[in-house]
C-alpha cells in the first residue's frame, strides 16, 4: 500500500526544526519527504490528511521486558506458568505497538525461549508487535542479581537468572541461548538495591567470565548488554567492547572519560524511573519511601542524576527505556522516561525526542535506515495530536497518537479525513 501524509507538522527526529510539510510512503519505505504541503500528487496512494498533526518517527524502546508481567517481584515473574507467560508477551507485544513503540530492544526474559518465539511470531504476522530483538535471560552469578535460588530446593532450571561460575560455564550458556536464536545475550556484571546481598555499588564477574561470553556473542554476530550499575562494572563492559551499557549509576572521572573515549559506538540506557518509582511510588506494595532509602535507591538516584547529566554533557549517547513490567512502573508508560530526561537530566524537548527516535533506531541492527523521517528510510511513524515539543506526555496518552505505521502498513489506522477527529482540537489549541 502506498500512503500519501499531507498537511502536517514533521518532527523527523534528528533533532532539526520541526517543518510544515508532506510525507509519502511506498511500501515499506519512505520515498518522499516535501516541505510543501500541496507539492506531491497523490497518484495511486492513500492520503491521510493530517490536519496539523505531527507525524514523527515511531518510538524505540531500548530496555524491554516483555515478560515481566507487573508484579512487584522477580520471584512473581518467574512464577508464571510457561503457557499464560506466552499469552502474556503476545498481548504486551501488541501494546507496545499500539503505543507507539515501533521498535524494541528485548533486554531479558524470564524462561528461556520467550523473547525468540515472541519475535519470530510477529516477524511471520501470527502476532501484531513491534520489530523487535529476543533476548536470553538474565546470565549471573550464585548471589548475584538474578539468582532466585533456594538453598533447601535443588531446582536451579527455575531461577529467575540462569547462574554460572567460571569461564567455561559461561562459554556454555551463551551458547545455548545462541542456539535458541536470541539476538542479544544479557549478562549481569553488577549488583542491584532491588536485591539487597548484591547492592548496586558492586561487581560480581570476573573478566574471564565475561571475555568467554563477548567472544561467543562476536562470533556469530550478535549483541552483548549488560547490566552495569557500578563504576567499575561500567568500565569492565568497556574495556571488553561492549556497547549497549544498562542503569551506569555509578560513575568516576576515569569511568566517564572512558565512556567520553568510546561514545561513538557506545549507548547507555539507565532506566531511572524505576529508581523514581521505588522511591516515591512503591507504597503500595510494600516499599515505603524510608524502606526505599534503607536499601540505598536515594544514594543511587542521585548518583545515577549526576552520572548522566555528565553523559550528556559529554556527547554520551544516553537512551529512555528500562524495567518497565514491574507493578510500579507498569507496561506502556515507558514515553515517561522523556519526560524524566527534561526534568532531570538536562535534556532538552528535541534532545529527548531524538534519543527515542534517530538513536534508538541506531540500536536496532538495521543500519542507518530507522529511527528518522528521511527518504529510503523504514516506514515507521506516528501521527500524533499535538506538539510532543511543547508537552512529551501527550506520548503517553493513547487517545494522542492518531495513528501508528510499522512498515509500511498501519497498526493503528487513522480517521479518514472527512473525520478528521482531532481536527478540532488542534484548532482550539492554535
Amino acid at each position: 500500500m502506498n500512503t500519501l501524509f499531507t498537511n502536517v507538522k514533521i518532527l523527523d527526529g534528528t533533532g532539526q526544526n520541526p517543518f510544515s510539510g508532506s510525507v509519502r510512503v511506498q511500501g515499506n519505505r519512505i520515498t518522499q519527504v516535501s516541505r510543501s504541503v500541496g507539492s506531491s500528487s497523490a497518484g495511486d496512494a492513500q492520503v491521510i490528511d493530517g490536519a496539523g498533526a505531527t507525524l514523527m518517527p515511531g518510538m524505540v524502546e531500548a530496555h524491554t521486558h516483555f515478560s515481566w508481567n507487573d508484579t512487584a517481584t522477580l520471584a512473581g515473574i518467574q512464577a508464571m506458568p510457561l503457557e499464560e507467560h506466552v499469552l502474556w508477551c503476545a498481548k504486551v507485544a501488541a501494546r507496545y505497538l499500539q503505543a507507539g513503540f515501533t521498535s524494541c530492544l528485548g533486554a531479558a526474559c524470564a524462561k528461556p525461549r520467550l523473547d525468540v518465539v515472541i519475535r519470530n511470531a510477529i516477524n511471520s504476522g501470527q502476532i501484531p508487535g513491534p520489530r523487535y530483538l529476543a533476548a536470553s535471560q538474565e546470565i549471573t552469578v550464585p548471589g548475584g542479581l538474578g539468582d532466585e535460588t533456594l538453598s533447601h530446593l535443588p531446582f536451579p532450571e527455575y531461577s529467575f537468572g540462569v547462574n554460572v561460575n567460571g569461564a567455561e560455564e559461561m562459554r556454555k550458556v551463551v551458547r545455548m541461548f545462541l542456539k535458541y536464536g536470541v539476538d542479544t545475550v544479557k549478562i549481569n556484571l553488577s549488583g542491584d538495591n532491588f536485591t539487597p546481598d548484591s547492592p548496586a555499588d558492586t561487581a560480581w564477574m570476573t573478566d574471564a567470565e565475561v571475555a568467554a561470553a563477548v567472544q561467543e556473542v562476536n562470533l556469530r554476530g550478535k549483541r552483548i548488554v549488560v547490566h552495569a550499575r557500578s563504576a567499575a562494572s561500567v568500565k569492565q563492559a568497556l574495556r571488553h567492547g561492549i556497547n549497549l551499557i544498562y542503569h551506569a549509576s555509578f560513575t568516576d572521572t576515569e569511568t566517564l572519560d572512558m565512556l567520553e573515549a568510546a561514545k561513538d559506538r557506545v549507548f547507555v540506557a539507565p532506566g531511572i524511573a524505576v529508581l523514581y518509582a521505588l522511591l516515591y511510588e512503591s507504597e503500595p506494595w510494600g516499599m515505603t519511601h524510608e524502606k526505599a532509602i534503607g536499601m540505598g535507591f536515594q544514594i543511587e538516584w542521585e548518583a545515577a542524576l549526576q552520572s548522566l547529566k555528565a553523559m550528556h554533557k559529554r556527547g554520551v549517547r544516553v537512551l529512555p527505556g528500562g524495567d518497565y513490567g514491574f507493578a510500579f512502573t507498569p507496561h506502556c508508560q515507558n514515553a515517561r522516561d522523556l519526560e524524566f530526561f527534561v526534568k532531570y537530566l538536562g535534556f532538552t524537548p528535541m534532545e529527548a525526542i531524538r534519543s527515542t527516535t534517530l538513536y534508538g533506531g541506531q540500536i536496532m541492527m538495521k543500519g542507518h535506515e530507522l529511527g528518522a523521517i528521511k527518504e529510503g528510510y523504514l516506514a515507521d511513524l506516528l501521527l500524533v495530536d499535538g506538539d510532543p515539543l511543547a508537552n512529551l506526555g501527550i506520548l503517553r496518552e493513547p487517545k494522542r497518537l492518531l495513528a501508528v505505521m510499522k512498515d509500511g502498513v498501519f497498526a493503528k489506522k487513522p480517521e479518514i479525513a472527512s473525520q478528521r477527529p482531532w481536527a478540532n482540537t488542534l484548532e482550539r489549541a492554535a
